[in-house]
């Protein structure tokens, strides 16, 4: 059962959220009130994509441009806090509320529903949360929303406010003059020493606003970068000059603790004043922070005077004036340290000490996102480098050239090619294709591949290898049917070439893959093969295979369907024989330029990208 508590301006209200948002949106009509919802992840990318939704929602429901501000500011703080402080995945739904005057609802609801979405206060910061909120961006509901409240349940937990979308409620005024007011309302709850005489407050108003945007502009500019120097960056540069004079960055390795830690690395420095930048560097290279695990801004060197190093002892050649260091945490796992200077004062302010460290864990979330990135681009990788072959034989009296180009550039592939020696005067060839994509399909790749190598150097013939490596695979069927998982099915272009006097003899076979082209001298291009089943579908099937003469000038091509069913519209590549078209074309060609020509023409057939791996293989006998 939900439990649920609600505030309004004037005191408790009963109003609560009528339903749990959900990954689906509706139009309303008879069927209820215009919802939309979304989930989104638990990361740096969350603020932003929630903003950008808010926006397409209420824009498509024509809502009042100060609803939709003050909706899209309220949405962007709470996001921002269910991620740094639940560290879940957010679930966000809006709808416009039918009741008399009419609102819109608005709920956030993250996955942790122990912990309270509380900002840490820090000794000498104060509370910015006052005493009756949690957060931030609770404070800013407490002030913007006609209504709003908490619901705790066992799984998740719900913030939902009310704003009024009547056009009697935002009548007072111009457009730009109802957003100053709101802007005006946000720098009060944000000012620093909100408790003090107006008229000290009104100086500080455009700063806090200022420094709302700030983290919105760096939520924005971080999230969504996939490589951590790049992330280093771009902290350095949005730190400097509107937190500070310089700033520098540390990553700390990233791998599994150890008894020996590796010294962070330096990743990026930058000051105002570029001509500084390296004696920067070199200065805070020979005096790294030592920090313990924690997310507090702490003034660094320890001392009053930014000359001083870490043991107190004068360091003419440290950065002037005085300087905050604080660790990048995210998920309870440190993973560097952000360092910001300023040439004066002595010290910093409060309310720049408490907006480092909400910079910080920006920083933090997006150089973690970066990291997992680039931890599954390097496992692609590897894995990739496993699945073809280091290198392709040598054969007498044939060129050849290989393109293969996996979807998603590093991704593993469901495409694989070789050839290799297969002793006694035999070279073989192979393209193949398992049906499906990623991790699934390039575990199939890795053990057909071996297979095929293994029969055709035990001697079998091509008609052979193809039989076995079927039955082979119907039985791995088998095995995935009774485990629950589904069955890998494998296209194949098999070939076998011995060259003799006359030139190369050519035995090969298609099983369910695109027919093999040959193109003679004389321009004409014929299938030089016939289609033939899948592998690993029919048990009992029997392949066959075909035997020809390549003499000097023949060219055999062999493509996956990468190529032949490569997308402009409606249409495919190969649509009318478009690919013997292309061939025809390249009479006279080497096999390089065969293979450069065909690789252009299907990359140019349209403007978007490969929606499939690509791979081709070329042989022409000379």
């Amino acid at each position: 059962m939900r439990t649920s508590a609600a505030a309004g301006k004037d005191g408790p209200v009963a109003r609560t959220p009528a339903r749990t948002p959900h990954a689906t949106t509706g139009p309303g009509g008879a069927d209820g009130p215009p919802t939309a919802r979304t989930s989104l992840p638990g990361d740096a990318r969350a603020p932003s994509a929630a903003r950008r939704f808010v926006r397409t929602v209420l824009a498509g429901w024509n809502a009042h441009a100060v609803v939709t501000d003050d909706a899209t500011l309220l949405v962007s703080e709470l996001v921002t806090n269910a991620v740094v402080h639940a560290g879940t995945s957010v679930d966000l739904e809006c709808r416009l509320d039918p009741a008399p005057g009419g609102s819109l609802v608005v709920e956030v609801t993250d996955h942790h529903p122990a912990r309270e979405l509380r900002a840490r206060p820090r000794q000498g910061c104060g509370d910015r949360d006052g005493p009756a909120h949690g957060g931030q961006g609770l404070r800013l509901v407490a002030e913007l929303a006609e209504t709003w409240g908490t619901a705790y349940r066992r799984t998740d937990k719900t913030v939902w406010f009310h704003l009024p979308t009547s056009p009697a409620a935002h009548s007072t005024g111009t457009l730009s003059e109802q957003a100053l007011l709101r802007d005006l309302r946000v720098a009060e709850i944000l000012a620093p020493g909100a408790g003090e005489p107006a008229a000290r407050r009104t100086g500080e108003r455009g700063s806090s606003h200022r420094a709302l945007s700030f983290l919105a502009e760096a939520s924005e500019l971080l999230a969504g970068q996939f490589d951590e120097d790049m992330v280093a960056s771009l902290a350095t540069q949005l730190a400097v000059p509107r937190l500070a004079d310089w700033c520098a960055v540390w990553l700390d390795a990233d791998g599994a603790p150890g008894p020996i830690r590796p010294v962070p690395r330096l990743a990026r420095v930058w000051h105002a004043r570029e001509s500084r930048i390296e004696p920067l560097r070199l200065a805070l290279q020979r005096t790294p922070p030592v920090l313990p695990a924690a997310g507090h801004a702490v003034p660094w060197p320890h001392g009053p005077s930014g000359r001083c190093g870490q043991d107190g002892t004068h360091r003419p050649d440290a950065p002037d004036g005085t300087a905050l260091a604080c660790r990048l945490v995210a998920g309870g796992r440190g993973i560097g340290t952000l360092l910001l200077g300023r040439s004066a004062p002595a010290t910093m302010a409060d309310d720049v000490a408490c907006l480092v460290e909400d910079f910080a864990r920006r920083v933090a979330l997006a150089l973690a996102s970066a990291r997992q990135y680039t931890r599954q681009a390097t496992i692609s990788r590897i894995l990739q480098r496993g699945l073809l072959p280091r290198g392709v034989a040598e054969i007498p009296g044939v060129e050849k050239a290989v393109v293969y180009e996996p979807r998603g550039g590093a991704s593993a592939g469901g495409d694989f090619y070789d050839v290799f020696g297969a002793g006694h005067g035999r070279w073989c060839f192979a393209l193949g294709d398992v049906c499906g994509s990623g991790p699934e399909a390039a575990v199939t790749t890795g053990f057909v591949r071996p297979w095929l190598r293994l029969l055709a150097k035990e001697g079998y013939g091509v008609a052979d290898v193809l039989n076995r490596l079927n039955r082979l695979l119907c039985e791995e069927a088998a095995e995935a049917a009774e485990s629950g998982t589904s069955p890998r099915f494998l296209s194949l272009l098999h070939g076998e070439l011995v060259p003799h006097a006359q030139g190369i003899r050519c035995t090969l076979a298609s099983a369910g893959h695109p027919l093999p082209l040959l193109l003679r001298p004389d321009g004409t291009v014929r299938p030089a093969a016939a289609p033939q089943t899948l592998l690993g579908v029919v048990e009992d099937v029997g392949y066959g295979s075909e035997t020809f003469d390549l003499t000097p000038g023949d060219t055999l091509l062999c493509v996956t369907d990468g190529v032949t069913e490569r997308k402009s519209g409606n249409r495919l590549f190969d649509d009318g024989d478009g690919l013997a078209t292309a061939l025809a074309g390249c009479t006279g060609l080497t096999a390089e330029d065969v293979a450069g020509r065909i690789r252009r023409a299907v990359h140019g057939f349209s403007r978007t990208p490969l929606d499939d791996d690509l791979a081709l293989l070329v042989l022409r006998a000379t």
